[in-house]
C-alpha cells in the first residue's frame, strides 16, 4: 500500500520561484517515487504580493490536481504593501482558513509542514494527531528572526519573546525537523530540545534546468554591454542603498549596465529611486522556463543582503546564479553561510556591506578581465552541481523519509 504524504505550506504550484518552486519539485519527486501526495496551501501570490490573475475568480476554497498531486487551497488575504501588521493578518487568515481544509485529508502517514509559516506546524500537528501520523517540519526561513533582522518588528520585544516561545513549543512537537543550511541547523538546535530528530535538507538545482550550454540570449539582457544582473525578490532583506551606490559609480560607464528582474514589497520604492539612473533597467519576473536563459545571459550576478541577515536564510537564488557559470559579487555579513560557499567554490567574491569601494573595484576588474570572469563562473557551476545537485539531495531525502515512516 502506498504511503501518503500531506504537505502544508503557503507557497506551491504554480508559483515557480523560491519556496513555491522547491515545495512543488519535492512533491513531484515524491509522486514519482510511488508516494501519494496531497497539498494544503494558499492561492498563488508570490512574489508579486497579489493573487494570480487566473485564480482571482476562483471560490474561497478551491481544489485542483497537479499531475498526481491533490491540492486543497484557501484564498488567503494578501496585502498589497506587506508591513508587519498586515503580514500577521496574512499569516492568521491563511492558517485559520486552512484549518477547514484539514478535514479533506481522509488519511495520511506523514505531514510535511513548511515554514514559513510557523503556524503551519500547528496545522500539521492537528492533522498528524487525527491520523496518528508523523510530523516533519521543514524550515525554509526562520520568519521571526528574519522579521527582526529586516527591522519589521517595530521594537515590540515582548511580542517577539512570546513568538519565539511559541515557535520552540511547536518545533518540539515534531518527530523530525529539517532546514536548508548548516548555519540554520545551528540556529535550529539553539531553539529545540532533544525530542525531534534533525535533518539537513538543502535547496537544490538541477544541471539541466540552469544550463549555459543550452541557452539563448534573453531579451532583457540583449545589449553588448557588460551586464550585471540581480534577479529575485525585491524586498527588505536586500541592501538597496548599497546597490544604488554601486550602480551610481558606473553611471558614466558606457560599457556596463545593471538589470533588476523581480517583484516584491520594495519594488515601487525602488522604481522611484532608480528614475535618475540611466544604467539601471527593471523588469518583471520571468517564467521558470526562461530562467536559464536569463541567468546565463548575464556577465555578472550581484547579491546584496543586509548586514543583519546572517543565518536565518540561505538565499536559494545563489544556486541558480552559480549554476549559470557566471561569477557573483555578493555583499553581506561575513558570518553568512553564503560567504563560506563562495570561498570554497572560488566561484565569486564576497564583501562586507561597508566595502563599497572594494566591490566597485572588483566589478571594474571583471569587466577588464573577461578570462578571469569565465574561470570564476566555471568554478561556481562545478561546485554547486557537486554539492547541491537535485538528484542526490532528493534521493537522500526519500531514504530518510522511509526511515521516519518505518520508525
Amino acid at each position: 500500500m502506498k504511503k501518503h504524504i500531506t504537505l502544508i505550506g503557503i507557497n506551491f504550484y504554480p508559483e515557480d520561484t523560491a519556496i513555491g518552486l522547491y515545495s512543488t519539485q519535492l512533491a513531484e519527486y515524491l509522486t514519482g517515487k510511488g508516494f501519494e501526495v496531497s497539498v494544503i496551501t494558499g492561492f498563488p501570490y508570490y512574489p508579486q504580493w497579489k493573487i494570480a490573475e487566473n485564480y482571482r475568480d476562483k471560490p474561497r476554497f478551491y481544489s485542483e490536481k497537479h499531475g498526481d498531486i491533490e491540492i486543497f487551497r484557501y484564498k488567503q488575504y494578501v496585502p498589497g504593501k506587506p508591513g508587519f501588521l498586515k503580514r500577521i493578518i496574512h499569516l492568521l487568515d491563511f492558517t485559520f482558513g486552512n484549518y477547514f481544509n484539514l478535514r479533506k485529508i481522509k488519511h495520511t502517514d506523514l505531514v510535511f509542514a513548511v515554514v514559513p509559516f510557523t503556524t503551519d506546524v500547528w496545522l500539521g500537528k492537528k492533522l498528524a494527531r487525527k491520523h496518528a501520523a508523523k510530523l516533519w517540519v521543514h524550515i525554509q526561513d526562520f520568519e521571526f528572526d528574519a522579521a527582526i533582522e529586516a527591522k519589521l518588528s517595530g521594537g515590540n520585544n515582548f511580542l517577539f519573546k512570546l513568538l519565539f516561545k511559541t515557535e520552540a513549543s511547536l518545533l518540539n512537537k515534531a518527530h523530525t525537523v529539517s532546514t536548508i543550511s548548516h548555519a540554520m541547523m545551528r540556529k535550529l538546535h539553539s531553539k529545540i530540545n532533544d525530542t525531534p530528530q534533525t535533518y539537513l535538507l538543502p535547496n537544490w538545482v538541477n544541471a539541466g534546468e540552469i544550463n549555459p550550454e543550452n541557452t539563448q540570449q534573453h531579451p532583457y539582457l540583449s545589449s553588448d554591454k557588460f551586464k550585471i544582473l540581480y534577479a529575485g525578490n525585491i524586498g527588505q532583506k536586500q541592501d538597496w542603498d548599497l546597490f544604488l551606490q554601486i550602480a551610481g559609480a558606473f553611471k558614466n560607464n558606457n560599457n556596463a549596465e545593471f538589470i533588476v528582474v523581480g517583484a516584491g514589497a520594495y519594488k515601487e520604492t525602488l522604481q522611484k529611486q532608480i528614475a535618475d539612473f540611466p544604467n539601471i533597467k527593471m523588469y518583471n519576473p520571468v517564467a521558470f522556463e526562461e530562467l536559464s536563459d536569463l541567468l546565463c545571459s548575464a556577465d555578472l550576478h550581484l547579491l546584496f543582503q543586509k548586514n543583519e541577515v546572517v543565518d536565518t536564510v540561505m538565499p536559494s537564488k545563489i544556486l541558480g546564479m552559480m549554476a549559470s557559470a557566471r561569477p557573483s559579487v555578493i555583499a553581506g555579513n561575513p558570518a553568512s553561510e553564503v560567504a563560506e560557499v563562495i570561498k570554497k567554490s572560488e566561484g565569486g567574491y564576497y564583501f562586507n556591506n561597508d566595502e563599497k569601494e572594494a566591490i566597485i573595484r572588483q566589478i571594474e576588474y571583471l569587466i577588464a578581465h573577461p578570462g578571469k570572469a569565465e574561470i570564476t563562473g566555471q568554478n561556481a557551476r562545478k561546485y554547486i552541481l557537486e554539492h547541491f545537485g537535485g538528484d542526490k539531495i532528493l534521493s537522500d531525502f526519500v531514504e530518510k523519509l522511509k526511515e521516519v515512516l518505518e520508525g
